[in-house]
């Protein structure tokens, strides 16, 4: 026996704050510290780059006699600089958990031999040619240079490190705060009573759901989770959601099997999939549509979510989901990771996209 929409409570605000989420913040597992070492993102290369190559062209200045002597010096130089600054990120990124188990005046030893070998390798090379452009030590002054940028670099990395700690901790606790509300948990818990008499299969479903639902999100899930995990939560949330407005809320899912394996932070599509309801389809007499599709573009992965905006407009909310969700995405995948909002022609779309 089944039950029709118009049986189930609807769907209100029970009027309770975030107070209970006090306790779920005290259950979540502190995130592990931020590596001083973890020179693995796109946004730390082209900094290091363009660190090396402006410390080196203003070194320079001090040594040229004209222009074109500095420009053919500076050649020289970047032939070396630039293989050996991509040579020290690639050996950091590899040994960064042997790196970070040292202790700390061994990992500045480290880091400066480091330096010192991965400039040494483009300079040996650059030396048969003849170019007598490197000074009067072509192998001694790249070492030595090697290892002060390495060194440089690695006190930079550590205070980006130490910064990051308090902005990753607040990530941390908003992700928990905003995790599942406790008007959807009580509204939850209603639409499971209204059914269990008159449709105790479904009920159970829904139950099942909420289940899963908090066990996430009281559960230390680590670092990251694949995309395809974060698709099936989203689908448990509206799933209950669907129960509870009916046929008000329509769902529509386009999923690329090719983007399940993107990593992403845990819990980085529930909130969004929830501010469309709440924003879109709650609000509306009518009711509205959600769509959710994921696609892989030239090596990246764009989630969009799509909800219907009503003529009545909703309650304005704090932008807590998409701060955390925007925070997050810059901690784990920093400026290749981007979080965009538009709205146009009554539609409001999240737009995600990670690196495949």
């Amino acid at each position: 026996m089944t039950v029709s929409p118009g049986a189930l409570p609807e769907p209100r605000s029970t009027g309770f704050g975030t107070t209970l989420l006090d306790g779920m913040a005290a259950a979540g597992a502190p995130a592990p510290p931020p590596s001083a070492f973890d020179v693995c993102h796109v946004g730390v290369v082209l900094r290091a780059l363009l660190f090396v190559e402006g410390t080196c062209g203003l070194v320079l200045l001090f040594s040229a006699a004209d222009p074109l002597a500095w420009l053919a010096r500076a050649a020289a130089v970047s032939a070396v600089a630039l293989p050996g600054v991509l040579l020290w990120l690639a050996a950091t990124c590899l040994l960064k958990r042997q790196l970070a188990g040292l202790a700390p005046a061994w990992q500045w030893i480290a880091t400066g031999a480091l330096g010192a070998a991965a400039a040494l390798a483009p300079a040996a090379l650059v030396l048969p040619l003849g170019l007598d452009l490197l000074g009067p030590n072509p192998l001694l002054a790249p070492a030595l240079a090697g290892a002060a940028l390495a060194c440089a670099m690695h006190a930079w990395l550590h205070l980006r490190a130490r910064a990051a700690l308090p902005a990753d901790t607040a990530a941390r606790l908003a992700e928990l705060q905003s995790r599942i509300r406790p008007h959807f948990l009580f509204n939850t818990l209603n639409t499971a009573l209204a059914l269990v008499r008159v449709d105790p299969a479904r009920a159970e479903e829904v139950l099942e759901d909420l289940a899963e639902l908090f066990r996430v999100a009281l559960t230390d899930i680590g670092e990251a989770v694949t995309l395809d995990e974060e698709v099936a939560l989203a689908q448990r949330y509206l799933a209950i959601e669907q129960i509870r407005f009916g046929t008000r809320l329509q769902v529509s899912w386009e999923l690329d099997p090719e983007a399940g394996a993107a990593r992403v932070p845990p819990l980085i599509l529930q909130p969004l999939v929830e501010n469309a309801v709440r924003h879109g389809v709650e609000p509306s007499d009518r009711g509205g549509t959600i769509r959710v599709r994921t696609r892989v573009k030239l090596g990246r992965v764009l989630v969009t979510i799509a909800n219907s905006v009503g003529p009545a407009p909703s309650r304005p909310g704090s932008g807590l989901a998409l701060k955390n969700v925007r925070e997050r995405l810059r901690l784990m995948h920093d400026v290749a990771g981007q979080l965009e909002t538009r709205q146009e022609d009554g539609v409001f779309r999240v737009q995600l996209v990670v690196p495949l």
